[in-house]
Protein backbone atom coordinates (compact mmCIF):
# COMPACT_ATOMS: atom_id res chain seq x y z
CA UNK A 1 0.00 0.00 0.00
CA UNK A 2 2.87 2.58 0.60
CA UNK A 3 4.40 1.47 -2.72
CA UNK A 4 1.44 2.45 -4.37
CA UNK A 5 0.87 5.63 -2.74
CA UNK A 6 4.87 6.83 -3.38
CA UNK A 7 3.91 5.84 -6.88
CA UNK A 8 1.16 8.03 -6.90
CA UNK A 9 3.11 11.16 -5.25
CA UNK A 10 5.57 10.85 -7.97
CA UNK A 11 3.40 10.81 -10.70
CA UNK A 12 1.72 13.76 -9.02
CA UNK A 13 4.60 15.73 -8.53
CA UNK A 14 5.64 14.67 -12.24
CA UNK A 15 2.44 16.23 -13.69
CA UNK A 16 2.46 19.49 -11.39
CA UNK A 17 5.99 19.68 -12.70
CA UNK A 18 4.94 19.28 -16.46
CA UNK A 19 1.96 21.73 -15.87
CA UNK A 20 4.20 24.30 -14.28
CA UNK A 21 7.43 23.87 -16.78
CA UNK A 22 4.61 24.51 -18.82
CA UNK A 23 3.02 27.68 -18.19
CA UNK A 24 6.15 28.70 -16.52
CA UNK A 25 8.70 28.31 -19.12
CA UNK A 26 11.92 27.59 -16.81
CA UNK A 27 14.56 26.71 -19.31
CA UNK A 28 13.63 29.34 -21.90
CA UNK A 29 13.86 31.51 -18.71
CA UNK A 30 17.49 30.58 -18.41
CA UNK A 31 18.46 30.55 -21.63
CA UNK A 32 17.39 34.06 -21.93
CA UNK A 33 19.09 35.39 -18.76
CA UNK A 34 22.23 33.53 -20.41
CA UNK A 35 21.86 35.50 -23.51
CA UNK A 36 21.74 38.43 -21.74
CA UNK A 37 18.12 39.43 -22.46
CA UNK A 38 15.79 40.65 -19.21
CA UNK A 39 12.74 38.97 -18.85
CA UNK A 40 10.68 37.90 -16.00
CA UNK A 41 9.29 34.14 -15.42
CA UNK A 42 5.64 36.65 -14.53
CA UNK A 43 6.19 37.39 -17.95
CA UNK A 44 6.62 34.25 -19.98
CA UNK A 45 3.60 32.87 -17.79
CA UNK A 46 1.75 35.91 -18.87
CA UNK A 47 2.68 34.95 -22.57
CA UNK A 48 0.83 32.17 -21.54
CA UNK A 49 -1.92 33.55 -20.63
CA UNK A 50 -1.93 35.84 -23.63
CA UNK A 51 -1.97 33.00 -26.09
CA UNK A 52 1.59 34.22 -26.98
CA UNK A 53 4.33 31.46 -27.49
CA UNK A 54 6.67 32.70 -25.21
CA UNK A 55 9.75 30.50 -27.42
CA UNK A 56 8.98 32.43 -30.25
CA UNK A 57 9.16 35.78 -28.85
CA UNK A 58 12.24 34.68 -26.46
CA UNK A 59 14.19 33.51 -29.66
CA UNK A 60 13.56 36.67 -31.57
CA UNK A 61 14.39 38.82 -28.51
CA UNK A 62 17.77 36.62 -28.31
CA UNK A 63 18.76 37.38 -32.37
CA UNK A 64 18.04 40.74 -31.90
CA UNK A 65 19.89 41.09 -28.76
CA UNK A 66 22.82 39.59 -30.54
CA UNK A 67 22.55 41.79 -33.48
CA UNK A 68 22.46 45.16 -31.38
CA UNK A 69 18.89 46.14 -32.55
CA UNK A 70 17.92 47.25 -28.90
CA UNK A 71 14.80 49.34 -30.31
CA UNK A 72 13.19 46.00 -30.29
CA UNK A 73 11.09 45.56 -26.91
CA UNK A 74 9.07 42.44 -25.96
CA UNK A 75 5.42 44.39 -26.35
CA UNK A 76 6.27 45.50 -29.87
CA UNK A 77 7.05 41.55 -30.61
CA UNK A 78 4.16 40.39 -28.77
CA UNK A 79 1.49 42.80 -30.84
CA UNK A 80 2.83 42.02 -33.56
CA UNK A 81 2.18 38.14 -33.06
CA UNK A 82 -1.13 38.93 -31.60
CA UNK A 83 -1.90 41.12 -34.76
CA UNK A 84 -1.21 38.04 -36.97
CA UNK A 85 2.37 38.73 -38.13
CA UNK A 86 5.20 36.90 -38.67
CA UNK A 87 7.68 37.60 -35.40
CA UNK A 88 10.63 35.76 -36.90
CA UNK A 89 10.64 36.47 -40.58
CA UNK A 90 10.24 40.66 -39.19
CA UNK A 91 13.69 40.07 -36.87
CA UNK A 92 15.35 38.23 -39.64
CA UNK A 93 14.68 41.18 -42.17
CA UNK A 94 15.59 43.92 -39.51
CA UNK A 95 18.96 41.88 -38.57
CA UNK A 96 19.70 41.74 -42.20
CA UNK A 97 18.80 45.16 -43.03
CA UNK A 98 21.58 45.89 -40.44
CA UNK A 99 24.21 44.15 -41.01
CA UNK A 100 23.68 45.74 -45.17
CA UNK A 101 23.20 49.16 -44.18
CA UNK A 102 19.26 49.46 -45.13
CA UNK A 103 17.72 52.00 -43.17
CA UNK A 104 14.59 50.02 -42.28
CA UNK A 105 12.46 50.46 -39.02
CA UNK A 106 10.54 47.70 -36.50
CA UNK A 107 6.86 49.83 -37.58
CA UNK A 108 8.04 49.73 -41.18
CA UNK A 109 9.36 46.29 -40.92
CA UNK A 110 6.15 44.87 -38.85
CA UNK A 111 3.88 47.41 -41.79
CA UNK A 112 4.97 45.27 -44.30
CA UNK A 113 4.93 42.10 -42.98
CA UNK A 114 1.55 43.17 -42.36
CA UNK A 115 0.59 44.31 -45.79
CA UNK A 116 1.27 40.51 -46.75
CA UNK A 117 4.54 40.78 -48.36
CA UNK A 118 7.43 38.81 -47.10
CA UNK A 119 9.98 41.48 -45.53
CA UNK A 120 12.62 39.16 -45.21
CA UNK A 121 12.36 38.28 -48.71
CA UNK A 122 12.28 42.16 -49.99
CA UNK A 123 15.55 43.05 -48.08
CA UNK A 124 17.47 39.63 -49.45
CA UNK A 125 16.32 41.26 -53.07
CA UNK A 126 17.26 44.71 -51.86
CA UNK A 127 20.99 43.61 -51.31
CA UNK A 128 20.65 40.83 -54.07
CA UNK A 129 18.78 42.17 -57.14
CA UNK A 130 16.54 40.05 -59.08
CA UNK A 131 16.37 39.47 -62.62
CA UNK A 132 12.73 38.93 -64.03
CA UNK A 133 12.37 37.78 -67.61
CA UNK A 134 9.41 39.70 -69.85
CA UNK A 135 7.14 37.40 -71.55
CA UNK A 136 7.73 37.90 -75.53
CA UNK A 137 6.42 41.58 -76.41
CA UNK A 138 5.10 42.08 -80.40
CA UNK A 139 5.47 45.48 -81.97
CA UNK A 140 6.16 46.82 -85.21
CA UNK A 141 8.15 49.01 -86.84
CA UNK A 142 7.12 52.05 -89.17
CA UNK A 143 8.46 50.10 -92.21
CA UNK A 144 5.98 47.43 -91.14
CA UNK A 145 8.10 44.34 -89.81
CA UNK A 146 6.83 42.93 -86.75
CA UNK A 147 9.98 42.40 -84.37
CA UNK A 148 9.28 40.09 -81.19
CA UNK A 149 11.57 41.15 -78.31
CA UNK A 150 12.38 39.81 -75.07
CA UNK A 151 14.09 41.49 -72.38
CA UNK A 152 15.57 41.13 -68.84
CA UNK A 153 14.78 43.22 -66.04
CA UNK A 154 16.78 43.49 -62.95
CA UNK A 155 15.23 44.83 -59.99
CA UNK A 156 15.48 45.56 -56.23
CA UNK A 157 13.17 46.02 -53.39
CA UNK A 158 12.32 49.42 -52.72
CA UNK A 159 12.00 49.23 -48.87
CA UNK A 160 9.67 52.62 -49.11
CA UNK A 161 7.04 51.39 -51.32
CA UNK A 162 6.64 47.89 -50.21
CA UNK A 163 3.44 49.74 -48.59
CA UNK A 164 0.83 50.28 -51.38
CA UNK A 165 3.56 49.69 -53.50
CA UNK A 166 2.64 48.26 -57.33
CA UNK A 167 4.07 43.97 -57.58
CA UNK A 168 5.76 42.60 -60.85
CA UNK A 169 3.11 42.42 -63.01
CA UNK A 170 2.97 46.45 -62.82
CA UNK A 171 6.66 46.24 -63.74
CA UNK A 172 6.42 43.97 -66.34
CA UNK A 173 3.23 45.39 -67.92
CA UNK A 174 5.32 49.40 -68.51
CA UNK A 175 8.07 47.62 -69.73
CA UNK A 176 6.17 45.77 -72.67
CA UNK A 177 4.57 49.01 -72.99
CA UNK A 178 7.86 51.22 -73.51
CA UNK A 179 9.40 48.29 -75.67
CA UNK A 180 6.22 48.40 -77.73
CA UNK A 181 6.86 52.15 -78.17
CA UNK A 182 10.36 52.38 -78.88
CA UNK A 183 9.83 49.70 -81.39
CA UNK A 184 6.51 51.67 -82.95
CA UNK A 185 8.75 54.68 -82.80
CA UNK A 186 11.55 53.22 -84.91
CA UNK A 187 11.87 54.26 -88.57
CA UNK A 188 12.63 50.67 -89.97
CA UNK A 189 13.54 46.90 -88.33
CA UNK A 190 17.16 46.90 -89.05
CA UNK A 191 17.78 50.39 -86.58
CA UNK A 192 16.41 48.26 -84.13
CA UNK A 193 18.10 44.66 -85.14
CA UNK A 194 21.47 47.01 -85.07
CA UNK A 195 20.84 48.78 -81.62
CA UNK A 196 18.79 47.18 -79.41
CA UNK A 197 20.42 49.17 -76.69
CA UNK A 198 18.40 52.21 -77.78
CA UNK A 199 15.03 50.71 -76.93
CA UNK A 200 16.73 49.61 -73.48
CA UNK A 201 17.52 53.48 -72.60
CA UNK A 202 14.17 54.71 -74.13
CA UNK A 203 12.77 52.41 -71.58
CA UNK A 204 14.77 53.33 -68.58
CA UNK A 205 14.05 57.33 -69.34
CA UNK A 206 10.33 56.91 -69.28
CA UNK A 207 10.72 56.16 -65.00
CA UNK A 208 8.54 53.12 -65.10
CA UNK A 209 9.26 51.73 -61.55
CA UNK A 210 7.45 54.57 -60.37
CA UNK A 211 4.81 53.95 -57.82
CA UNK A 212 5.97 50.42 -57.73
CA UNK A 213 7.46 48.37 -54.89
CA UNK A 214 10.41 47.70 -57.12
CA UNK A 215 13.39 50.18 -58.58
CA UNK A 216 14.71 49.19 -62.09
CA UNK A 217 18.47 48.89 -62.24
CA UNK A 218 18.62 48.09 -65.71
CA UNK A 219 16.83 46.82 -68.86
CA UNK A 220 18.85 44.24 -71.43
CA UNK A 221 17.24 43.48 -74.62
CA UNK A 222 17.86 39.20 -74.34
CA UNK A 223 16.49 38.47 -77.78
CA UNK A 224 14.81 40.35 -81.28
CA UNK A 225 13.35 38.17 -83.48
CA UNK A 226 11.68 39.02 -87.11
CA UNK A 227 8.16 38.16 -87.55
CA UNK A 228 5.64 38.50 -90.30
CA UNK A 229 5.39 41.77 -93.07
CA UNK A 230 2.58 43.22 -91.29
CA UNK A 231 2.57 46.68 -93.39
CA UNK A 232 2.90 43.94 -97.16
CA UNK A 233 -0.13 41.98 -95.43
CA UNK A 234 -2.26 45.45 -94.89
CA UNK A 235 -1.47 46.32 -98.63
CA UNK A 236 -2.41 43.03 -99.62
CA UNK A 237 -5.53 43.35 -97.65
CA UNK A 238 -6.45 46.44 -98.97
CA UNK A 239 -5.90 45.88 -102.72
CA UNK A 240 -7.94 42.82 -102.17
CA UNK A 241 -10.53 44.62 -100.78
CA UNK A 242 -10.43 47.34 -103.11
CA UNK A 243 -10.62 45.01 -106.15
CA UNK A 244 -13.54 43.66 -104.41
CA UNK A 245 -15.34 47.03 -104.26
CA UNK A 246 -14.72 47.68 -108.11
CA UNK A 247 -15.72 43.81 -108.97
CA UNK A 248 -19.15 44.96 -106.95
CA UNK A 249 -19.02 48.20 -109.15
CA UNK A 250 -18.03 46.80 -112.69
CA UNK A 251 -21.37 44.37 -112.00
CA UNK A 252 -23.40 46.74 -110.75
CA UNK A 253 -23.12 49.08 -114.33
CA UNK A 254 -23.70 45.50 -116.35
CA UNK A 255 -26.70 45.01 -114.53
CA UNK A 256 -27.46 48.27 -115.24
CA UNK A 257 -26.46 47.67 -118.91
CA UNK A 258 -28.54 44.81 -119.21
CA UNK A 259 -31.63 46.62 -117.95
CA UNK A 260 -31.10 49.85 -120.24
CA UNK A 261 -30.76 47.00 -123.18
CA UNK A 262 -34.32 45.38 -122.16
CA UNK A 263 -36.02 48.52 -121.87
CA UNK A 264 -34.29 49.88 -125.20
CA UNK A 265 -35.84 46.61 -126.65
CA UNK A 266 -39.43 47.09 -125.26
CA UNK A 267 -39.61 50.41 -126.33
CA UNK A 268 -38.47 49.44 -129.95
CA UNK A 269 -41.07 46.39 -129.85
CA UNK A 270 -43.64 48.58 -128.34
CA UNK A 271 -42.98 50.94 -131.77
CA UNK A 272 -42.86 48.17 -134.01
CA UNK A 273 -46.51 47.33 -133.03
CA UNK A 274 -47.49 50.54 -133.16
CA UNK A 275 -46.36 50.81 -136.52
CA UNK A 276 -47.96 47.43 -137.50
CA UNK A 277 -51.36 48.88 -135.78
CA UNK A 278 -51.06 51.79 -138.19
CA UNK A 279 -50.37 49.78 -141.31
CA UNK A 280 -53.67 48.17 -140.44
CA UNK A 281 -55.28 50.83 -140.79
CA UNK A 282 -54.22 51.77 -144.68
CA UNK A 283 -56.44 49.28 -146.24
CA UNK A 284 -59.33 50.40 -143.77
CA UNK A 285 -58.79 54.10 -144.73
CA UNK A 286 -58.52 53.12 -148.74
CA UNK A 287 -61.82 50.74 -148.60
CA UNK A 288 -63.41 53.95 -146.92
CA UNK A 289 -62.14 56.68 -149.22
CA UNK A 290 -63.65 53.81 -152.05
CA UNK A 291 -66.84 54.23 -150.57
CA UNK A 292 -66.70 57.88 -150.26
CA UNK A 293 -66.09 58.14 -153.47
CA UNK A 294 -62.68 60.34 -152.42
CA UNK A 295 -60.33 57.36 -154.22
CA UNK A 296 -61.19 56.68 -157.64
CA UNK A 297 -60.12 53.47 -159.30
CA UNK A 298 -57.63 55.32 -161.55
CA UNK A 299 -56.20 57.11 -158.91
CA UNK A 300 -55.65 53.78 -156.93
CA UNK A 301 -53.70 52.05 -160.00
CA UNK A 302 -51.81 55.46 -160.38
CA UNK A 303 -50.58 54.47 -156.78
CA UNK A 304 -49.44 51.58 -157.70
CA UNK A 305 -47.71 52.31 -160.43
CA UNK A 306 -45.87 55.56 -158.23
CA UNK A 307 -45.05 52.15 -155.39
CA UNK A 308 -43.59 49.90 -158.51
CA UNK A 309 -41.46 52.84 -159.62
CA UNK A 310 -39.83 53.73 -156.39
CA UNK A 311 -39.16 49.73 -155.42
CA UNK A 312 -37.49 49.79 -158.76
CA UNK A 313 -35.27 52.64 -158.21
CA UNK A 314 -34.53 50.96 -154.69
CA UNK A 315 -33.74 47.88 -156.49
CA UNK A 316 -31.12 49.19 -158.82
CA UNK A 317 -29.44 51.66 -155.93
CA UNK A 318 -28.90 49.15 -153.34
CA UNK A 319 -28.87 45.64 -155.36
CA UNK A 320 -27.08 43.95 -152.10
CA UNK A 321 -30.04 45.20 -149.93
CA UNK A 322 -32.13 44.22 -152.59
CA UNK A 323 -31.07 40.59 -152.47
CA UNK A 324 -31.34 40.26 -148.93
CA UNK A 325 -35.04 41.28 -148.78
CA UNK A 326 -35.45 38.79 -151.73
CA UNK A 327 -33.85 36.16 -149.26
CA UNK A 328 -35.85 37.47 -146.20
CA UNK A 329 -39.16 37.51 -148.12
Amino acid sequence: MTMYLTLALIVGIIIFLAIVLHYIPFLLWLSAKASGVHISLVQLFLMRIRNVPPSVIVQALIEAHKAGLQFITRDGLEAHYLAGGHVAKVVHALVSAAKANIELSFQMATAIDLAGRDVFEAVQMSVNPKVIDTPPVTAVAKDGIQLIAKARVTVRANIRQLVGGAGEDTVLARVGEGIVSSIGSSENHKSVLENPDSISKLVLRKGLDAGTAFEILSIDIADIDIGRNIGAALQIDQANADKNIAQAKAEERRAMAVATEQEMKAKAEEARAMVIQAEAEVPKAMAEAFRNGNLGIMDYYRMKNIEADTRMRDNIAHPQNNGQASLDK
